[in-house]
């Protein structure tokens, strides 16, 4: 889910020399925002309100507008924002095994997933689309039982799932459909922003992120009063008032300082998106007639955000290799899908069990994508790129 996650190369890559091309390049977007940033954060130095101040309010007011929902609350971090909409809506038994069932796609970061296991729910796995790589709602329609209380689909990649279908199986079924959102902030499905379109959203704002802060931090979105409360106050150690506790909840607050940040950047979210989006196209130009690569596709009525251009190629670990060699810095998002994680052997799924989920896992690499790529640096990629091919390295 939340990716890019952190262990992903490139977010760190800051330093990077003009003769490389990293993966991602954080240092760019900094330079161009520096006296604001620098502004934001001494002004909450100066008024040294570092829990709970004013521009987490102004914020949260300000993405919930964005996302078109009437509240947002920000939290610690994205896979904490997952959990407490999941905690808000009584799904699980707090760490001890239940019988409720959460559906969601085999191909995720994991922390899509640990939220469930952790609140004592059971993860049930699903395939995903072989073109879009997000939930297949037939899938989803399949793995329905009694004991289904949610379903997360993954808008993965900066790519909104096909929520349509999903949402009218959430009319039909006594489920909630939750949207993890960390990857595709800004993203729309029919023309509503992701984050809005079922009952809660789950944000990541990862400094690596369209939308990104200096470290970690997330959010709820939602439209649903009683949710938006509950999750406020399972945030903040269970309470509204100072040392007046209703529940039991934890320590997961968006500090200031990074609301801060998160301010001086939402303004430029959607220019930051559509710069994504001309690279992406770019990229599809350039690369286009190479037989041997498959090229992101965008499903009907949605919008995507490109948190990662990721293409499919059966020579990947070689073509990463060679781009490697030419200064290219590259990613895979993700090399093992849930099923197959060690961590959920227990569940039993088997090799083979979802094979468009480990058909990705195998082919797929994430190039070189940030808003403030140059476009000879696209150029150099996709030249490099058919090098490989056209050269016949993918034969050695």
């Amino acid at each position: 889910m939340f990716c890019l996650d952190e262990a992903t190369p490139g977010v760190s890559s800051i330093q990077a020399s003009q003769k490389t091309i990293p993966l991602v390049n954080l240092q760019r977007q900094i330079a161009q925002h520096r006296p604001a940033l620098d502004a934001a954060m001494a002004a909450v130095l100066d008024r040294g309100d570092f829990i709970k101040g004013g521009a987490v309010a102004e914020f949260e007011k300000a993405f919930a507008a964005f996302c078109g929902t009437e509240y947002c609350i920000g939290v610690g971090n994205g896979t904490d924002a997952l959990a407490m909409i999941l905690e808000a809506l009584d799904i699980g038994a707090m760490g001890i095994s239940s019988r409720d069932e959460v559906i969601l796609p085999a191909m995720s970061f994991i922390a899509t997933v640990e939220p469930v296991s952790r609140l004592g729910a059971m993860p049930v796995l699903v395939d995903i689309d072989p073109h879009t790589y997000t939930l297949c709602p037939l899938q989803v329609k399949d793995a329905l039982s009694p004991t289904t209380k949610a379903v997360i689909p993954v808008h993965l990649y900066g790519q909104p799932a096909e929520m349509a279908p999903l949402m009218k199986l959430a009319k039909d079924h006594p489920f909630h459909l939750i949207e993890d959102s960390a990857q595709a902030h800004g993203a729309t499905c029919n023309t509503q922003t992701i984050g809005s379109l079922g009952i809660a959203g789950a944000f990541s704002f990862y400094p690596g992120k369209n939308l990104g802060a200096f470290g970690d931090g997330g959010a709820v979105t939602t439209s649903d009063p009683n949710l938006a409360e509950k999750v406020r106050m399972l945030a903040n150690h269970g309470r509204q008032k100072k040392y007046e506790h209703d529940m039991v909840g934890t320590n997961s607050r968006l500090d200031t300082l990074q609301a801060a940040i998160l301010n001086v950047k939402l303004p430029h979210l959607a220019d930051w998106n559509t710069a994504r989006a001309q690279w992406a196209a770019l990229y599809n130009e350039l690369l286009a007639g190479i037989d041997e690569i498959d090229l992101p596709k965008t499903g009907a009525d949605r919008t995507h955000v490109y948190h990662l251009y990721v293409i499919q190629t059966p020579h990947r670990d070689a073509l990463m290799a060679h781009l490697k060699e030419q200064g290219i810095h590259t990613g895979i998002h993700y090399p093992i899908p849930l099923h197959l994680q060690p961590a959920y052997h227990h569940l039993g799924y088997k090799q083979g069990r979802f094979p468009v989920s480990e058909a990705l896992a195998a082919r797929c690499l994430s190039l070189p994508m940030f808003p403030e790529m140059t476009e000879q640096e696209i150029h150099t990629v996709a030249r490099e790129v058919r090098s490989f091919y056209e050269n016949g390295k993918h034969h050695e």
